[in-house]
């Protein structure tokens, strides 16, 4: 059996923080022509997609933090007037799009959100639960990078919730809808919810992210290379351990000048092999087709779960947060 599916990661290059909505949502619509033009069915674009990453800056003006969330009604994020034209357009060309963005529930509550939309209709959604950063600015001068995500953010409550694209079920051969799972950013470094998706039999990742170098104790170039190493590292081997494919698209560049991110899009498959990836830094489409049934040999041999996990002796895993050492032996 054969389901076959033509999929890409939607990189976005630059975006300052001056940078209007409307010019970022053209730059996604030309992206979804782009798409459409390859017969892709399934798009996924980065974390916080539609603004720069506004948190790196510490802004006291409430209104400009306010510009950076979408107010989204019950309806869904399809539905949002500020972006409703870029999710019109990939209904239009009948591509699902997994898209991240800043999201403020009707209460007034603020995550780091990703929703997948299909036909105008949201399928999944998650709420990111690994935030990095502090509360408090490292400085508030500007031109300084923060990382203030647990400052602007609450830590998602919606969990690790797998679910079915029914809409790809044709394209795949009519056979079964994939199962997809959704992570944003700094969540793919955590074993913990890669397994939880695993666990719900995931066959399609899609993840995000926006990662900002750190050349405090090296050069730019270094911490460049340093970062895409840890980068590719923990996506190819969660990929590999959990027998899914992964689509993990960045937004990259150097934003105002100033904030250097990553590239480092790109589409792995089951066995952990990098199958398509980024050339540039700029808005870039990188598309591979797949066959979702070689996800089989993984989740029916070598992380056969039913027949070689021993969830038995897994505890500390759900009953601490922190490291509990083991006690030093006494001195005979």
């Amino acid at each position: 059996m054969v389901r076959t599916l033509r999929v890409a990661a939607a990189q976005v290059g630059r975006v300052d923080r001056g940078t209007p909505r409307a010019a970022v949502i053209a730059r996604l619509n030309a992206l979804l022509d782009q798409a459409a033009a390859q017969r892709v069915k399934l798009a996924v674009f980065p974390e916080t997609t539609f603004s720069t990453f506004f948190p790196r800056y510490w802004i006291e003006d409430q209104a400009e933090i306010s510009s950076y969330f979408e107010k989204e009604p019950a309806s869904g994020i399809a539905e949002c007037d500020s972006v409703k034209a870029f999710f019109d357009k990939a209904k239009a060309l009948d591509i699902d799009v997994a898209i991240g963005y800043g999201e403020e529930t009707p209460e007034g509550t603020r995550y780091n959100t990703a929703s997948y939309v299909s036909s105008g209709k949201t399928v999944g959604k998650y709420r990111k639960i690994h935030l990095p950063g502090t509360f408090e600015p490292f400085s508030k001068e500007e031109g300084v990078t923060n990382q203030l995500e647990k400052y602007y953010f609450k830590p998602g409550d919606l969990g690790f919730t797998a679910f079915r694209a029914p809409s790809l079920k044709k394209v795949c051969g009519g056979k079964k809808s994939p199962i997809v799972g959704q992570l944003i950013c700094n969540d793919r470094r955590w074993a913990e919810g890669w397994r939880v998706y695993g666990l719900q039999g995931v066959e399609i990742m899609c993840i995000g992210y926006l990662w900002g170098i750190d050349p405090d104790s090296m050069t730019r170039e270094e911490a460049y290379k340093d970062a895409m190493f840890h980068h590719k590292v923990v996506c190819q081997a969660h990929a590999y351990t959990n027998a899914t494919f992964l689509i993990t698209t960045a937004r990259c560049g150097v934003d105002d000048g100033l904030h250097p991110l990553i590239s480092g899009s790109m589409i792995v498959d089951p066995e952990g092999h990098i199958v398509a990836e980024n050339k540039t830094e700029e808005d870039e489409l990188v598309v591979a087709e797949i066959d979702l049934d070689a996800c089989q040999q993984g989740k029916n041999k070598t992380f056969a779960f039913a027949k070689h996990r021993r969830p038995e002796h897994y505890g500390p895993i759900c009953e601490r947060a922190g490291v509990v050492e083991p006690e030093e032996p006494a001195e005979q």
